[in-house]
């Protein structure tokens, strides 16, 4: 097919895709599975590119140098270059797989009764309050995705959050809304919170205490005006009778517990899990590898039968990512992604408060509305080419490291992971507990979401901004 046809082609079957799944018509994931198989039998992305991992291997480079002689060929830059190479982004097995070991893990865990347990002492610690429960909930899931990705976050808090919801008489769908929106927020904080951190701290850079000493302050405040938003919210829709709070105060938690000897070792295998999580590039291990052996143990020493642990695995949720990765590498095949990117930076109008404004806003729409994995590459290599192409105001400074440059560093990060919230579709995290919940029977609508996470998106987004005026736009 002419290259001319394969952008617009591309564009119309991801636009149908999201219209698709928009109005929930058609279960999301047949859909991003019919536009999947579009983008490969259209041409738009091949087989390989869906399915392969594109890394010209530095030895690969340096087997072929020796074999050819040297004709004038600097080896050295030529590995190094190819350290730098990737091709199309299609199915991101590290993302699946996470996904996939760490279901395992919480399908097996759960059958100790642990996360009831959990559950009767949040509503105990918060007085059977379901307005108070919702704050805890979501102030834990934040703390706790700033130290651990997103995903794993959830798929550890929302089975507790579905036993408290039933505890107390009331709909789980506040609390599941806010946790999506608090893990991507606190996820925002730290290098290794949230994907596109870890992309933008690659290429900048940067270190993990940068991220922290940047973001960590502006997304504390960021979550106490969310925490205080949300609970004028939904404080209304959560009361419950003053007689079901005193039995909720009355509940002994710890005869939820049914599996002692399993909990030990689930709990065990949790540890280890997040020490690894912890010391994943250290010991050069990606996450999937970390969750995937974590449930292989705990698959070894739990006593359950593999089919009965494979059952509660939410599927739906992991082909649907599937689908959703080839489709996004399509469209950064064609170069729509990029020529998103192109048309943010281009708007700027030549201020540097416009150029930070429209990175910001820019990329946190963009990202509602795709993966903000590719989304945040493609935008990273344009800041990178701006940076080298803008005034050195600090010498001897790499030109990354520019204060100019470091305000569009973080305006990014800011955009993209906040800008997640924006939609349904628009973090992992979010489609995680969107599984879960339908699972149990409280889907969760992409309207619905879209009614709640858009305006807290622009809430977050409208905070982020002012900081980074006052911090780097801003005057003496």
């Amino acid at each position: 097919m002419p290259e001319g046809v394969l952008k617009p082609l591309a564009g119309a079957v991801f636009a149908l895709v999201y219209l698709a799944i928009a109005s929930e018509r058609i279960d999301k994931t047949k859909v991003a599975l019919v536009g999947a198989a579009l983008m490969l039998t259209l041409g738009v992305v091949s087989q390989h590119d869906a399915f392969g991992h594109h890394e010209l291997a530095p030895e690969i480079v340096r087997d072929y140098v020796r074999e050819v002689g040297d004709q004038g060929i600097d080896a050295d830059r030529l590995v190094a270059a190819a350290r730098d190479v990737r091709g199309v982004p299609g199915a991101d097995w590290n993302t699946i797989f996470l996904l996939v070991g760490m279901m395992i893990v919480v399908a097996i865990t759960r059958r100790t009764g642990v996360f009831q347990w959990l559950a009767i002492r949040c509503a105990k610690l918060a007085k059977g309050d379901p307005a108070r429960i919702l704050v805890l909930l979501s102030t834990i899931t934040a703390a706790v995705s700033a130290g651990l990705d997103n995903v794993t976050t959830v798929l550890l808090i929302a089975p507790v959050t579905l036993v408290v919801a039933e505890t107390l008489g009331v709909t789980p769908f506040p609390f599941l809304l806010c946790e999506i929106l608090a893990s991507n927020i606190g996820g925002t904080a730290t290098l290794i919170g949230d994907p596109p951190n870890i992309i933008i701290g690659s290429k900048a850079g940067l270190s993990f205490m940068d991220f922290v000493g940047a973001l960590a302050p502006i997304i504390g405040l960021v979550m106490v005006v969310f925490l205080v938003t949300v609970w004028l919210l939904f404080r209304r829709q959560l009361a419950v009778p003053a007689e079901r709070r005193q039995e909720i105060m009355e509940l002994d938690e710890r005869r939820a517990i049914t599996d002692h000897r399993l909990l030990r070792r689930s709990l065990a295998v949790i540890a280890l899990i997040l020490a690894g999580f912890g010391l994943h590039s250290q010991l050069g291990w990606e996450p999937a590898t970390v969750a995937l052996s974590g449930a292989a143990v705990l698959f070894l020493v739990c006593g359950v039968e593999a089919e009965e642990v494979l059952q509660d695995i939410e599927w739906p949720t992991v082909f649907f990512f599937l689908g959703l990765f080839i489709m996004v590498g399509g469209l950064v095949k064609v170069g729509i992604i990029g020529d998103i990117a192109r048309v943010v930076v281009s708007q700027f109008g030549g201020s540097q408060t416009a150029l930070v404004s429209t990175v910001l806003w820019g990329s946190a729409f963009a990202s509602a509305v795709v993966d903000n994995i590719p989304y945040t590459m493609a935008m990273s290599e344009v800041v990178v080419d701006m940076a080298h192409s803008l005034p050195q105001a600090v010498p001897g400074l790499s030109p990354l490291h520019q204060p100019e440059v470091m305000a569009l560093w973080w305006a990014l990060a800011l955009g993209a992971c906040l800008g997640g919230n924006g939609s349904l579709i628009g973090a992992s995290a979010n489609v995680v507990v969107a599984g879960i919940a339908k699972r149990a029977g409280h889907p969760i609508t992409f309207a619905q979401f879209l009614k709640y996470g858009l305006p807290l998106m622009v809430q977050s987004v409208l905070v982020s901004w002012a900081y980074l005026w006052l911090r780097y736009l801003r005057v003496p």
